[in-house]
């Protein structure tokens, strides 16, 4: 969910102003999801590398996601929406705000219309690293890794290989996000800025990766092997 910054900055406005107006956007896009039939949605909220921000943003940021996860908990819960939280780690976040978190988890564990996914002081690389440091702790010999086996030691291990990644304002980098999970997404880099993205443009997102032909590395079917 990227240009919360340029949003504001277009508009004279202070950064923090770009991360309150992305509100909207966040709850029209869970709606969009589900109303599309979208089984699995992840929301990349705060990254590992988020914290190298100036002090006075990510307060803020701590602050404005209480207030967010609090107030729309029960609409959440009404739509029927499991909600998770990857990463939360770090001992910096505000222990009001993990335990919301974990709150809201729990509150929403038995929903099965969809499952909200909201990466959260989360990042891909140290994701595998302790994936690989459970591997070791668990006694499994090298020769037996699997990357099936691999992926049953990454966090929420029943959550599917990533199909789809819309990364707003344009910009086109992954940023840390869910690298073992990305391998084969589909990517789409829309030049709205999160805050003005609303739920017309994820559903344009969704028409354009329905036509996408997906082969996986391999040709398609209708060629038999016939790279002519």
């Amino acid at each position: 969910m990227d240009g919360n910054g340029r949003w504001a900055q277009r508009r004279s406005l202070p950064r923090t102003a770009g991360h309150r107006s992305a509100e909207t956007a966040v709850i029209d896009v869970i709606e969009a999801a589900r109303a599309a039939g979208v089984e699995w949605l992840s929301l990349y909220a705060f990254s590992t590398e988020n914290w190298n921000r100036p002090g006075t943003e990510v307060e803020f940021l701590m602050r404005l996601v209480r207030r967010v996860v609090r107030k729309h908990a029960p609409l959440l819960l009404a739509r029927g929406i499991r909600c998770r939280f990857l990463g939360v780690t770090d001992p910096r976040i505000p222990r009001e705000l993990a335990q919301d978190f974990d709150d809201l988890a729990a509150l929403t564990a038995d929903n099965r219309g969809m499952t909200l996914t909201v990466a959260f002081d989360h990042g891909g690389r140290r994701d595998i690293v302790e994936a690989a440091r459970s591997l070791i702790r668990s006694g499994t010999p090298a020769d037996e890794v699997t990357e099936r086996l691999f992926a049953d030691h990454l966090p929420f291990p029943d959550t599917p290989d990533v199909d789809l990644v819309i990364r707003t304002s344009g910009e086109q980098r992954i940023s840390n996000f869910m690298l073992w999970q990305v391998a084969y997404a589909e990517w789409i880099f829309p030049e709205a800025l999160w805050p003005d993205f609303r739920a017309p443009d994820f559903l344009a997102c969704l028409h354009t990766y329905r036509h996408r032909d997906r082969r996986f590395g391999g040709v398609a079917a209708r060629t038999n092997g016939d790279p002519s």
